[in-house]
């Protein structure tokens, strides 16, 4: 296939220190509750970051049927992922918050503040949407904001992942990948002042360069309807020199590790990376002569890129998936058209795998 389809967010990693508790809170406040797989093996084609040995792990990618990428909640199996040295501070470069959609933010709010949740005020960004930080209990940091764009109409207070705030230290040269490379190609705001509604996070009150970015066209592809609409912001700071929120330590150590789009057309994309500067860094089919890539009870190619401050890019190209496993009703997606979405009735079968507490 010579053409590449970007079909959105497919999740965000997350390095814990328990998966079990970590998810079970995602679940409740975050609605994190459908299990497209799990599974313990050892991760060994991430070398260039697991200082050069295969690591083992316990992994589980949990959805919102309300719509948005999805979480990989990762942890190590036989060592102790490591926290950051220092309190990370918005500029610092890496993926610092997960932005996470909502219908009726005050709602939200209120329910958090009623469980004695780690919530900043509501306040307006620059765009006059209203959002607030929520801190979880592993000091993730995620932006709970108004939406428009849902797949499913389930009673819970948010959806999943609607896009990330990632400090840089040149936006035009970050650009490159978010925009050339991920096709976030309108530019929604670009400022540069001390921003009233970032205050409230640990160096929030310095001078920033903000820019927002959507995608002008819809996405398209198998689940594209219920990654649904993303954005990407990037934060630059001005005044002090930023520091590499993974400084010294291991992808899948605490925080969040990678961003993964779900995409078709794998070669190409590897073509397009490296016109741009920016090559594969791993590579799933190098280490498996071709074949997918086995994750338990799902299976596809994946491979990773740097942005020019070395964040963490997953694409996955989905060869299998599971809908409903105890009947045996696996998706292969490798016969379908690249474009086209999955109708809805299928995509909302995946409710059958809810976790329910």
């Amino acid at each position: 296939m010579n053409q590449v389809v970007v079909s959105g967010i497919q999740q965000l990693g997350i390095g814990v220190l328990n998966v079990a508790e970590a998810w079970k809170w995602y679940r409740k406040y975050l609605g994190m509750d459908i299990k497209v797989f799990e599974e313990s093996a050892t991760a060994s084609l991430m070398l260039p970051y697991t200082g050069g040995k295969p690591q083992k792990r316990h992994a589980v990618l949990a959805l919102n049927l309300n719509g948005g990428g999805g979480f990989e909640i990762w942890q190590y199996t036989e060592r102790i992922p490591q926290a950051a040295k220092f309190v990370p501070a918005l500029g610092d470069l890496g993926i610092y918050a997960a932005k996470i959609k909502a219908r009726d933010v005050h709602k939200t709010h209120a329910y958090f503040t009623s469980e004695n949740l780690r919530v900043s005020p509501v306040v307006t960004d620059p765009d006059g949407r209203i959002h607030f930080f929520l801190t979880d209990p592993y000091n993730n940091i995620f932006q709970i904001i108004e939406s428009n764009n849902w797949f499913g109409n389930e009673k819970k207070h948010t959806g999943s992942v609607y896009g990330v705030v990632i400090g840089v230290t040149k936006i035009e040269e970050s650009m490159k990948v978010y925009s050339g490379i991920l096709g976030y190609d309108k530019v929604v705001f670009d400022k540069t002042e001390i921003f009233s509604d970032l205050v409230s996070l640990n160096g929030g009150d310095s001078e920033f360069r903000r820019v927002l970015l959507k995608h002008s066209k819809p996405r398209l592809g198998a689940f594209s309807r219920l990654f649904g609409d993303s954005e990407i912001e990037l934060v630059q700071v001005e005044g002090r020199k930023p520091r590499k929120i993974y400084e010294g330590r291991f992808w899948g150590d605490l925080g969040f590790i990678h961003l993964c789009y779900d995409i078709r057309g794998m070669e190409a994309l590897n073509i397009a990376c490296a016109k741009r500067g920016f090559p594969f860094t791993v590579d799933s089919i190098a280490g498996h002569d071709g074949n997918s890539f086995d994750m338990g009870e799902a299976a596809g190619h994946f491979s990773y890129i740097e942005d020019p401050d070395g964040t963490l890019i997953e694409f996955v190209e989905t060869h299998k998936v599971p809908i409903l496993k105890k009947l045996g009703w696996y998706l292969n997606l490798r016969k379908r058209h690249p474009e086209k979405h999955l109708p809805n009735w299928i995509v909302r079968a995946l409710g059958m795998g809810r976790v329910k507490d």
